[in-house]
């Protein structure tokens, strides 16, 4: 639309006569533009006659609920209805929505208003922080200079006091002073006199002292100094003030140095600065940071250079701590005996052990034997108390035994009267010699009719065993378990040889133990079964034992009660260990629990380093040779999981006695405690069974072992486990190929077939000639073909069979070159399974 003369004009939608003016609109950057605009009159409808009817039928509205407008043609009531309600929810809607926006706009001006006012509160808090620091700094800075003034009055009136003049020249200078009095002058003083304090001028006086507000402006480069700082330059300035700094007196330290020493570490030691040891160890071409470690010699060097004293100390010597002193001959006191009872296996060591105790142990055992250690204090009639070690005498517990020599005093060695010296009587005999131990042999089962001890001594002969029946020093009695005969005897020849003996120890000093057994309990945790041998251990004493540490939480006797204390030759199982110890550890009570934390982590790193030096001490020739070895050996990886410590070391000696060259059974891995998920994890990857040995496994690994395919073999003698192991070893083991020659024929004429080739005219000689067995050609007794045949014919049919005097026809499968005299020797190969011994 455009007016009269040409200029674009902006209208208004409507009908009639419009009336035109002008607008200014104003734009960005004050630009402002008129234009103009020409304003319609609104259009008048007038109603045609019988609208109003309409409209009254339609009750006065319009189509959309408006005044006065008329219902669109085909627009039913319902509809009228549908869209007035759709028109008031669109309209409740908004406002709804206008109420939400308010509210939203009200809690976050809220928030501003909240944000705001915590930040004035912060800085309102950091500036009276401010205004505390400085007015302290203040009050030291008044205090010093008050301080500074007081010295300085002092030092002026002594000097005044030491260059007092004459009498006659004090008269002199006052007549001088009446007749010139000069008028008062301001006292100049040069910078370095205002840096030292010593004018009387305020301001030169503190122009050299460092302010609170020149500290927070960043004087220096903009760094802020601290606190300390700036007390620092301050004692500076007095003592610079006072005369000069006073040299402090160098602190010579005694240096303890081990074999490897962080930077950090080593400035700590020395108290010097991390930043001065860097320097030096810079000085002398060692670029290190405080978290580097040097080496001992190094380490001396800085420790010279910075004027210490060095003492060499190597890790090891965190076990100085456990290093226990002589006792005193008056501390001794008189202990129980402890007891071993060796034997071979099933000649009653437990059964006279229950004999004694009046209780029934191998009732317990699986199979009838004893596969654990167990320790027992027995009290005779006589008020006498021994200490007991049941040790198994199957020949897998071989090291079991040893351990239980270790910790004894007396050895009582028991021999089946009907059954003499076995292999494991020899063992244990072995055992007590190499542990320097006395012995007395029982004689078993004297009840039986084939009872011959006579036998028993003469066979103990044998092995440098000399009882005295046989004049020799070794007490020997004949006991029966079955109906108690003898036991008498024998408490007293162990009473006379535990009085010869003398054994005494110390209850009032640390403990000292050895561990007979360990376990991995499930509701109590590690549980070890510890002989005391010296000293109290009582609850609560913190111990390390091998490469584990813990807290005495219980200690419980062998009737499994608790007790507050155990002393010298007392068996008691050990409850608070944070992790299973090896049977045979010696445990020592220690003063605090960082010592037995260090110790244990000492022992366990320098455990770790062995074994990672065994693994890494091989030679590249070593390494080919080993994998060309393992190339040809078959191994059966297996699982092993006991309930003591002792079984599992039992079974894995046990394991690898199992195989000859091209078998072998690999221990993936031991442990004590039930079989976890984990265990079946490992077993999945590896391809192996998991044992478990008095033990189960819980319902994650059941669970797992189910969905993963692992087998679990539970035992409970180890009999079964090694019968069972080396047969699976015994299948991976090739079967062994035997040949049987079933029989010879010579060839007598050689004939050329077509379609077949050559074929042999043969007389069998000796035994039959079959067509599914291998043949050899033999020319002058020499071996120039090994195959099978292709044909045989008797006549020209084809048989199976040809038995000796007959004759047949031959060829060879891919071989041609037969002779007449040559021999053909028939066999058959014939597998046969074998076994491990």
């Amino acid at each position: 639309m455009s007016d009269n003369d040409g200029k674009k004009t902006l209208g208004v939608r409507g009908g009639g006569a419009g009336r035109s003016g002008s607008v200014k609109q104003s734009f960005s950057h004050g630009r402002t533009k008129n234009v103009v605009v020409e304003t319609k009159r609104k259009r008048v409808v007038v109603p045609k006659p019988g609208a109003g009817a309409a409209a009254g039928a339609t009750g006065g509205k319009g189509p959309i609920g408006g005044s006065g407008g008329k219902r669109p043609a085909g627009i039913s009531d319902a509809e009228m209805e549908r869209r007035l309600k759709a028109l008031q929810a669109a309209k409740a809607r908004e406002v709804e929505e206008a109420a939400q926006r308010e509210a939203e706009e009200k809690a976050r001006a809220e928030e501003r208003d909240r944000l705001r006012a915590e930040k004035e509160q912060k800085e309102r808090e950091q500036r009276e922080a401010e205004e505390a620091i400085k007015r302290k700094a203040e009050e030291e800075e008044r205090k010093e200079r008050e301080a500074r003034e007081a010295e300085e009055k002092k030092a002026k009136a002594a000097a005044a006091a030491a260059a007092q003049p004459a009498p006659e020249d004090a008269a002199r200078k006052a007549r001088d002073a009446g007749k010139a009095a000069p008028a008062p002058r301001r006292e100049t003083v040069d910078n370095d006199d205002r840096g030292r304090g010593r004018g009387r001028d305020d301001s030169g006086r503190r122009s050299g002292k460092l302010t609170l507000n020149q500290a927070l402006s960043g004087g220096e480069g903009g760094r802020q100094k601290s606190m300390a700082a700036m007390k620092r330059k301050q004692e500076r300035a007095r003592q610079k003030a006072m005369g000069g700094a006073q040299a402090r007196e160098k602190v010579i330290r005694d240096v303890q140095l081990p074999e490897a020493i962080t930077v950090a570490e080593l400035a700590n030691r020395m108290a010097e600065r991390v930043a001065d040891v860097v320097k030096a160890l810079m000085q002398m071409g060692i670029m290190a940071t405080q978290n580097q470690t040097i080496d001992a010699d190094t380490a001396e060097l800085i420790i010279e250079e910075f004027g210490h004293k060095m003492t060499r100390v190597s890790d090891a010597d965190v076990e100085d701590v456990i290093q226990q002193v002589e006792d005193k001959e008056e501390d001794l006191q008189s202990r129980p005996p402890v007891i071993t009872i060796m034997g071979h296996v099933d000649h009653g060591k437990t059964s006279l052990l229950d004999a004694i105790r009046n209780t029934s142990v191998t009732s317990g055992e699986a199979g009838g034997i004893t596969q654990h250690i167990g320790a027992y204090q027995v009290t005779t009639k006589d008020g006498q108390v021994l200490s007991f070690l049941d040790t198994p005498g199957h020949a897998a517990f071989t090291s079991m035994r040893s351990r239980g020599a270790q910790v004894t005093d007396i050895v009582v060695l028991v021999v089946a009267a009907d059954d003499a010296v076995m292999p494991q009587t020899v063992e244990a005999i072995n055992h007590a010699k190499a542990a320097g131990v006395p012995m007395i042999v029982a004689i078993n089962k004297i009840d039986k009719h084939s009872a011959n001890p006579t036998k028993v001594r003469t066979d103990l002969l044998q092995h440098e065993v000399v009882v005295e029946q046989m004049s020799g020093e070794v007490q020997d009695v004949e006991v029966s378990a079955h109906t108690g005969q003898g036991l008498d005897q024998l408490l007293e020849a162990i009473a006379l040889q535990a009085e010869i003996l003398e054994l005494k120890a110390n209850p009032n000093r640390p403990a000292v133990g050895a561990v007979i057994e360990a376990q991995l309990d499930v509701g109590r945790g590690p549980v070890a079964t510890v002989l005391v041998q010296n000293g109290t251990l009582r609850q609560g004493d913190i111990f390390v034992v091998g490469e584990q540490y813990g807290k005495v939480r219980a200690l419980i006797n062998d009737k499994g009660e608790r007790v507050a204390e155990a002393g010298p030759s007392v068996p008691v199982e050990v409850l608070g260990l944070n992790g299973t110890p090896e049977a045979g550890d010696v445990l020592n009570v220690t003063e605090t629990d960082a010592q037995a934390r260090e110790i244990a982590e000492y022992r366990a790193h320098a455990a770790k380093e062995k074994r990672a030096a065994a693994g890494a001490a091989t030679t590249l020739d070593q390494l080919l040779q080993k994998a060309k070895d393992d190339a040809n050996v078959s191994e059966l990886p297996i699982l092993v999981k006991a309930d003591v410590q002792g079984s599992a070391e039992a079974i894995v000696q046990a394991m690898e006695k199992i195989g000859n060259d091209e078998v072998r059974v690999r221990v993936l891995h031991s442990g004590v405690g039930a079989i976890t998920e984990t265990d079946v994890g490992l077993a999945e990857a590896s391809g192996c069974p998991v044992i478990g040995f008095n033990v189960r496994a819980n319902a994650p690994a059941r669970n797992a072992a189910n969905q993963k395919g692992v087998e679990i073999r539970y035992y409970s003698v180890i009999y079964d486990l090694v019968d069972d192991v080396k047969a699976a070893a015994s299948g991976l083991l090739s079967n062994e190929i035997r040949e049987n020659f079933i029989g010879y024929a010579n060839i007598k004429e050689v004939f050329k077939v077509s379609n077949v080739g050559k074929v042999a005219g043969c007389l069998v000689t000796e035994g039959v000639a079959r067509r599914s067995a291998g043949v050899r050609l033999l020319r002058d007794n020499v071996v120039i073909h090994e195959g099978t045949l292709k044909t045989l014919k008797r006549f020209k049919d084809e048989v199976s069979e040809v038995i000796s005097g007959q004759e047949c026809g031959m060829a060879f499968e891919n071989y041609d070159d037969i002779r007449p005299g040559d021999v053909i020797e028939i066999f058959e190969r014939e597998e046969i399974k074998r076994t491990l011994a």
